[in-house]
């Protein structure tokens, strides 16, 4: 772990100079990280230049002190989160993070159609839908009159099968390009600044009784938590269905928002993903930057 980077230092380098500095800055990263002192605090307190720092630290530790105090940062909040289990604002405070901006996950109050209403195929239904830039390439987004209905993701040039394999899940719908209809929703997913409770975002979920249930297990699951495919079954009263619910995870229309990426294997490990195992990376990696 990122905490025991002290003692390692210690072992492998002499004192004096450069390594001293690195060792010092390692300390205090590691010890006072809670504070989250800036570059200019930790330069003050080693009476030493905030550009020579940077630059030294960055050379023998192959990342910049910032970016060393977000991994110890991250490493505590696994740590608190998992084997202690605290809350994930309990945990954000306790590793020294502040504002409420950086606490929220999407806020969202959802509701599913019903079983004749799934049944139609979407047979009735107009869906609106446009392409958006976001985080993790272009988005695909769907809209009701009820609310969300799809999220996808597609990357350059493939933009006419992502909507393809989105709408040969509800067939029978009636499908209009709205892109102005669609953006209000694509800011209020990407734009952290808009996550807020007083204001959910609306889904609507649209497939079978079974599928409905695990994507609503999805829903329970906090920024930068993940939990295995067991887990899941677990949680909707089916604990030897995993492969089910597997199947189940695959088939969320709404990707990101019913964070179907915090779904991993049974080792823990990162298992396939409809939209690609390095978008899921991606996703992984920008929410815990979220709690940095």
């Amino acid at each position: 772990m990122l905490v025991n980077a002290v003692s390692a230092v210690r072992d492998v380098t002499p004192e004096g100079g450069d390594y001293e500095t690195v060792r010092r800055v390692i300390e205090m990263l590691t010890t006072d990280y809670r504070e989250q002192p800036s570059l200019e605090t930790i330069a003050a307190r080693l009476e030493a230049s905030p550009t020579q720092l940077q630059k030294v630290f960055t050379r023998w530790a192959g990342l910049s002190p910032k970016a060393f105090l977000q991994a110890v940062t991250l490493d505590h909040a696994k740590r608190l989160l998992g084997r202690e289990g605290l809350p994930l604002l309990d945990t954000a405070l306790e590793v020294g993070l502040s504002g409420p901006g950086r606490l929220h996950d999407l806020f969202v109050s959802h509701e599913a159609m019903s079983p004749g209403e799934w049944k139609a195929r979407g047979g009735g239904l107009t869906i609106r839908y446009g392409y958006h830039i976001s985080p993790f390439g272009q988005a695909l987004v769907m809209i009701t009159d009820r609310g969300l209905a799809g999220l996808a993701f597609a990357d350059q040039g493939e933009e006419q099968p992502c909507f393809e394999d989105m709408a040969q899940r509800w067939p029978n719908a009636e499908y209009v390009e709205d892109r102005a209809a669609t953006e209000p929703y694509a800011k209020r997913i990407f734009d952290p600044s808009q996550w807020a409770s007083e204001q959910p975002l609306r889904v609507v979920l649209i497939g079978t009784d079974f599928q409905v249930r695990v994507w609503e297990s999805l829903l329970k699951i906090p920024l930068g938590r993940a939990v295995t495919y067991s887990d899941l079954a677990c949680d909707i009263g089916q604990p030897t269905a995993s492969r089910a619910v597997g199947a189940a995870v695959g088939r969320n229309p709404i990707s990101f928002v019913v964070p179907c990426h915090r779904a991993l294997g049974k080792s823990g490990a990162l298992t396939g993903y409809h939209w690609g195992l390095t978008r899921k990376r991606a996703m992984l990696g920008w929410e815990a930057g979220q709690l940095l």
